[in-house]
Parts: structure tokens; sequence; C-alpha cells
């Protein structure tokens, strides 16, 4: 490490300590004997997204998370879900040690994803992932989703029930008999 004082290129560690997302160490200079400060962080790898057109833009963990959040609107999911699958979809792709991965993987590794976890979302993401041109196209999808026979009810194992199943079955609730007003109204006394 050179000086930023004298320029010289040894110096030794006074001191090393965790600045959280790096180390900072204090150093002394051999030849000026001053004092100095540096910190080490991983760099981690910029991965390109290539999109369908061939554009190439860095991947945006934001981006997929929105995505995912709105596939998983109002579905009765586990708290931190979607930061768990995002961490999956994350590591997988790093794992993959490319620098490019086109779009199309990413999005078939979320649907693969989803799939598994909750039905619903997987069919509200493959229908703005794929961009489905008919309806019978989208019938198609939701037939091979049914035909796969691995959720027999939509929902995730991991989900909490939240009604019992008898409750889950709509009874029918008796009336009351309409009480009579009388036809001389009480008094107000005060």
């Amino acid at each position: 490490m050179r000086c930023p004082y004298c320029e010289h290129a040894n110096s030794k560690v006074i001191d090393s300590r965790d600045s959280g997302d790096g180390i900072r160490r204090r150093r002394q200079c051999l030849e000026c004997e001053r004092r100095f400060t540096t910190y080490e962080y991983v760099q981690m790898r910029t991965m390109m997204v290539v999109k369908r057109d061939g554009r190439r833009e860095e991947f945006q963990r934001e981006k997929l998370f929105t995505s995912l959040a709105k596939a998983c609107a109002k579905r009765p999911l586990p708290v931190g879900t979607i930061e768990k699958t995002l961490d999956e979809v994350e590591t997988t792709l790093s794992e993959s040690g490319r620098a490019e991965v086109r779009a199309r993987a990413i999005g078939e590794l979320v649907m693969d994803k989803l799939r598994e976890l909750d039905r619903v979302a997987y069919i509200r993401f493959a229908s703005v992932y794929r961009d489905f041109s008919d309806i019978e196209s989208f019938k198609q999808e939701i037939d091979a989703l049914l035909d796969s026979g691995e959720q027999s009810n939509g929902v995730h194992p991991d989900q909490i029930q939240m009604l019992d199943d008898d409750a889950a079955t709509p009874t029918r609730r008796r009336r009351r008999p309409r009480r009579r007003r009388s036809k001389h109204p009480q008094a107000n006394p005060a």
C-alpha cells in the first residue's frame, strides 16, 4: 500500500477492525512514519442482463423484487418469502459464474420458484413475463399448471392455514325474527 503523503511503497498495519461492510486498517508509513487509514471491501462482480432486444443493463435486485411483490400481492405467503425467493434466484445466478445472463433465463428461474411457492403468484408473473397474446395461450398455461398436479389447492404446504376445514364451507345463517315496534313510543323521562 502506497503512502498518500510520501508515495513510499511500504507500510505496516497498526490496527485492523471490522467496519460492517469491510475492514478498516490503520497503517503507518515505514518511510515518513505518518499514519493513514485504508478500507477493504469485497468487490462483487456486476452481472449484466441481456434483454430480449439485445440491450444490456446491470442486474437490479430491486427491479426483480418489485415484480415478485406484484405477483405475490394479497397472497397468504409467510413473511419474508419474497426476500427468500429473491435470495435463491440471486444465488443461483451468481453461482453460474457468468458475467451476462439472459432476461429469459432469469424469468424462467423466477417462474420455477413461484410454481413451487404459489400457483396464483406463478400465473400472475407468467402473464406479464410471457406476455400472452390471446386467451387461449393463457388458458394453455393454466391447464399445464393444473395438469402438473404439484399442488392440489394452490397453497404452499408451509403456508399457515387460516380457517378450519369445517369453517371453509359456508353455512347458512338463521335469521332472527324481527322485533315489532310498539305503536305507542315510550316517553323520555328527562
